[in-house]
């Protein structure tokens, strides 16, 4: 399929319209990749719906793959090297007939080495089609982790000297790609990106080196490795961020990006100097993790609603509040994505630059020479911006700035360190911003926080304790009957004990607990006549703002996250 037949069926199915087929169409002549992965890449088509709508065109029938229940000894009927090369997977084996998933069934090649296997194993063929996901899922079990690093740890010590730290000279690039300790370094990285983590910490104890991973937020261990590896690894990994291999004695910071399961990967390398040596925190810029819609991050309803209105307005700032960690860039990126259009110039100051987006100038500001928050946003308004995105707000100085910018006729992202939405108010009056400049200038607040996505596979419905039943009765008193009338006593709360799906965790991912406060003349006044935090609050109940709580309880009585997660992150 040509990438004008692909981009014309995504019109036709009115999952594309023809602004964004035809950029496409450009896009793909001028890097080279096909359409369909550009789509893929930056999510704006289900890969379910592509995979439905090509079985439909190539009359090839589409397989929604059981990864639950894949055996991984399928994967030695197709060698990992052909399955990466022809996008194909061995997905069953039913007496003589070997079952294999195509990504692109009209591939002629694919076809051909495809029936090569099937003759060589003495099989016959059935072919379906597969989505993307499905594929990439499959891929990511022929690189087992554990045995992997167990194999390289083997051959460490079963070389001569193997404990002196010498075994690779990592500032002359190796022994080879074969060398174990880059193989259990490459190893980590693509295990880390097949977890979906989004930090790798790398830990010399006094007796073990401990890697471990956070994954939904959590911290486990993923491997423990001898103490004699410490320094070799250290010193890989330092050598790829390009930071200097023989300072130790002072923090460093470095950077990589490498290719992943077909995906450019970000790597954020920090050192640490500890009594027991170098410990190194890596996180993990996966673009398919970072760039996503707001269903699928959980802003929904009346929030959603006031979020797309307030992104309407053709000036003002938008403030996403909320701790570290609760995903708040994530936030602004979704924004950046309903906002990015041919017609917008859109320049952004990041510390770091987190994921790339596409038609969007990012810079990444350095301190340490003087490009800070402050000196950029001056320098940013002179290259003729319509929408300015800034990290965060950390200062006074940036504060005065980022207002001024809203009030010349720019759009203004950026975000906050406050605990919910109503603080952003008396934050920037701590921050010397003029009370009287806040209305004209200030859009939206918003505040989240992060709570774990229960596992569909496992989760299950109970009734809840009676604490969480009296607690689960008052927050939903506070909303309009027509929202908490869905809901009847005894209130219900789910669980996920874990299964192979979520691979005894129980939850899949996490999940973002939103409230959402704009500006109105009610405010207004309240911000011209005294803003007390009690005061805000009250016009912002008056509004029907949905509070965190609130938005947290109505997702876990929806099955979505758990209650008691939601009441232990949340404020009364």
């Amino acid at each position: 399929m040509t990438d004008q037949q692909f981009l014309k069926a995504l019109q036709d199915a009115g999952l594309l319209d023809e602004t964004a087929a035809a950029k496409l169409g450009r896009e793909a002549a001028l890097s080279g990749r096909s359409a369909e992965e550009l789509v893929y890449r930056r999510r704006m088509v289900s890969d379910t719906k592509i995979a439905e709508l090509k079985s439909g065109i190539l009359k090839v029938p589409y397989q929604k793959v059981d990864l639950e229940h894949f055996e991984n000894q399928l994967l030695e009927l197709v060698p990992e090297e052909t399955a990466r090369t022809y996008s194909v997977v061995p997905l069953g084996k039913k007496g003589d007939l070997l079952v294999a998933g195509m990504l692109h069934p009209d591939d002629q090649k694919a076809q051909e080495a495809l029936k090569f296997l099937a003759r060589r194993n003495r099989l016959n063929l059935g072919v379906y089609l597969v989505s993307y996901r499905d594929w990439q899922e499959i891929m990511r079990r022929y690189s087992p982790y554990r045995s992997e690093v167990e194999k390289a740890v083997q051959a460490f010590s079963a070389k001569p000297g193997g404990v002196s730290g010498r075994v690779v000279r990592l500032e002359e690039g190796g022994e080879g790609e074969e060398a174990p300790v880059i193989r259990i370094v490459a190893g980590t990285f693509t295990e880390a990106v097949q977890s979906g983590a989004s930090d790798i910490h790398v830990e010399p104890q006094e007796n073990y080196l401990r890697i471990r991973f956070r994954i939904h937020g959590e911290l486990k261990e993923e491997a423990s490795l001898p103490v004699e590896l410490s320094q070799p690894i250290v010193s890989r990994v330092k050598v790829i961020s390009n930071l200097k291999i023989d300072e130790t004695r002072i923090p460093q910071d470095g950077r990589f990006r490498t290719r992943i399961f077909d995906r450019d990967i970000d790597f954020r390398v920090s050192t640490f100097p500890t009594p027991l040596g170098e410990k190194v925190a890596i996180r993990v810029l996966d673009p398919t993790t970072g760039l996503r819609s707001f269903d699928e991050l959980g802003l929904v309803g009346k929030s959603l609603e006031i979020v797309k209105s307030g992104l309407g307005k053709p000036f003002g700032m938008i403030l996403v509040t909320g701790p570290t960690g609760s995903g708040k860039t994530t936030t602004l990126y979704a924004l950046l994505k309903l906002l990015n259009k041919e017609t917008e110039n859109i320049v952004s100051l990041e510390d770091p630059v987190e994921y790339f987006v596409e038609g969007v100038n990012q810079s990444q500001v350095r301190p340490e020479i003087g490009y800070d928050f402050a000196s950029g946003l001056r320098q940013i308004l002179r290259q003729d911006p319509d929408i300015i995105m800034v990290g965060e707000i950390r200062d006074n100085e940036t504060a005065g700035l980022a207002v001024q910018s809203a009030l010349t006729g720019h759009i203004v992202l950026s975000t906050l360190h406050t605990n919910n939405a109503v603080g952003v108010i008396p934050r920037l009056i701590d921050m010397k911003v003029e009370p009287f400049l806040i209305p004209v200038s200030l859009n939206l607040m918003i505040a989240q926080r992060l709570v774990g996505l229960l596992c569909p596979g496992c989760k299950v419905a109970e009734v809840a304790p009676p604490a969480l039943q009296k607690v689960i009765k008052k927050t939903l008193s506070e909303l309009p009957p027509e929202v908490s009338g869905k809901h009847q006593e005894p209130f219900k709360v789910y669980h996920a004990p874990g299964c192979p799906r979520c691979k005894n965790r129980g939850i899949v991912g996490r999940f973002a607990l939103y409230e959402v406060f704009q500006m109105t003349p009610a405010l207004e006044e309240v911000i011209n006549t005294g803003p007390t935090a009690q005061r805000i609050l009250k016009i912002a109940k008056d509004q029907g703002m949905i509070t965190l709580r609130q938005d947290g309880i109505l997702k876990a009585l929806a099955g979505l996250v758990s209650a008691e997660e939601v009441v232990r992150e949340t404020e009364e």
